[in-house]
């Protein structure tokens, strides 16, 4: 496991785009996680460690893309139709005899192409002779035939390091014959909520507490981000006994993740049992919701803190520990981001990138656009379908304005 400087995360006091940021996390940080063996069948979600080199075409030889009839292109008339006696059959998985010059080959789709064959009309096109068939005009030498290698050729790169995998990939997988990959061992993650008023869902609430939400809700997007959750609890507001825990997490994890505790008040210990055993860095993020986000490292490993309130713990979640989390284990971020009309006007102040909860819907001409989520922030945050993001330089949104979106579940959240 790696081990990070003190201050590998230091970025100056200035307030920081959000861009800016994951590009320091990518440029300052090493990926963590080591490399394995898996079964292509195990590999769903994994991320790919090493290229994959396609160690044969695919498909491995000419075959028919039709059922129809194989043919060799210079025994077609130059005009008109063509009348060729048959010679021979070729059901899929088998192999065919070389019917000579002169002979159309009855064939069905996925056959190899009997030698010296490179043209398949298809079987809706010709008409049958008792033992010839009768083949249409401008058949187009190579119709109906894929080339060996046409897919994906042998020796090409098939998949790119740092993909992560889903049952399409796995499939081209499978079909080049490789039983087992090279994959990133999942990142292992000590997950913490901070503070006495926090109590776990499931148990009476104290006077004056609150369920914690910040820990189920961080543990289901590190599992969707391919990471493992280690579910360590909550850390009470004791130092000595904080620190000793964070110190055992740092030994036996790759990152350590926590909300709450990490501002300047007396009672957020979490930030002096940081800098106390390692090093820890405010990043003033321009970012609404949310707050500054720590990042720091004990005794080497790497350490985020998010802030407390779920909603801005969401929402730095998704665009600081998210390009952190695939960055340490290796994967590229291949979330896409779409572009949907605004349904809404919205004054906004500029220097700091907004993320609003919304909802889609047909617009009056039957085009979707985004308008914003029902209810309060957690209940609106459960509403909605996803996330638009308004530039740190825009001071407004008006109605029929493009904007940048992402579903939830694009976000792997």
């Amino acid at each position: 496991m790696g081990r990070l400087s003190r201050d590998c995360f230091d970025a100056g006091p200035a307030p920081m785009r959000v861009a800016e940021a994951v590009a320091l996390l990518r440029a300052r940080l090493p990926i963590l996680s080591g490399i394995e063996s898996v079964s292509v069948e195990r590999a769903d979600g994994r991320v790919l460690a090493e290229d994959l080199i396609a160690p044969i075409d695919l498909p491995p030889f000419d075959n028919a893309a039709v059922d129809g009839y194989a043919v060799r292109a210079g025994d077609l008339a130059p005009a008109g139709e063509t009348r060729l006696p048959l010679g021979g059959r070729v059901p899929a998985g088998h192999a065919p005899a070389d019917p000579g010059p002169g002979f159309a080959v009855r064939i069905f789709t996925g056959a190899p192409m009997p030698p010296g064959t490179d043209t398949v009309a298809m079987q809706e096109d010709v008409r049958l002779d008792g033992d010839a068939v009768i083949l249409p005009a401008g058949l187009a030498p190579g119709s109906n035939r894929r080339r060996a290698g046409e897919d994906v050729a042998r020796a090409s790169r098939a998949i790119p390091a740092g993909t992560r995998l889903g049952p399409r990939h796995l499939a081209l997988a499978a079909a080049l014959g490789l039983p087992a990959l090279r994959l990133r061992v999942p990142l292992k993650v000590a997950l913490f909520s901070t503070g006495d008023e926090l109590t776990p869902p499931g148990h009476a609430l104290p006077p004056a507490g609150i369920h914690d939400a910040n820990r189920p809700m961080l543990a289901a997007l590190l599992r969707r981000l391919g990471a493992e959750p280690v579910d360590l609890g909550i850390l009470r507001d004791a130092p000595g006994p904080l620190r000793q825990r964070l110190a055992a997490a740092a030994a036996a994890h790759d990152l350590i993740l926590t909300s709450g505790g990490v501002s300047v008040g007396e009672e957020d210990h979490v930030r002096a049992a940081v800098e106390a055993s390692g090093g820890l860095t405010f990043w003033r993020l321009a970012i609404k919701p949310g707050r500054p986000v720590a990042l720091g490292q004990v005794a080497g490993t790497p350490f985020a803190g998010l802030p407390g309130n779920p909603a801005a713990a969401y929402v730095t979640a998704l665009a600081v520990l998210r390009p952190l989390v695939l960055h340490l284990s290796g994967a590229h971020d291949a979330a896409p981001t779409l572009t949907v009309r605004s349904g809404f006007d919205r004054e906004k102040r500029p220097g700091r990138r907004e993320y609003l909860r919304v909802c889609l819907r047909a617009g009056a001409d039957g085009v979707p656009e985004a308008v914003p989520a029902p209810g309060g922030a957690l209940s609106g945050l459960a509403a909605s379908d996803g996330l638009v993001e308004l530039a740190e330089d825009l001071s407004a949104v008006r109605v029929g304005d493009a904007l940048p979106y992402r579903l939830h579940g694009d976000w792997g959240m």
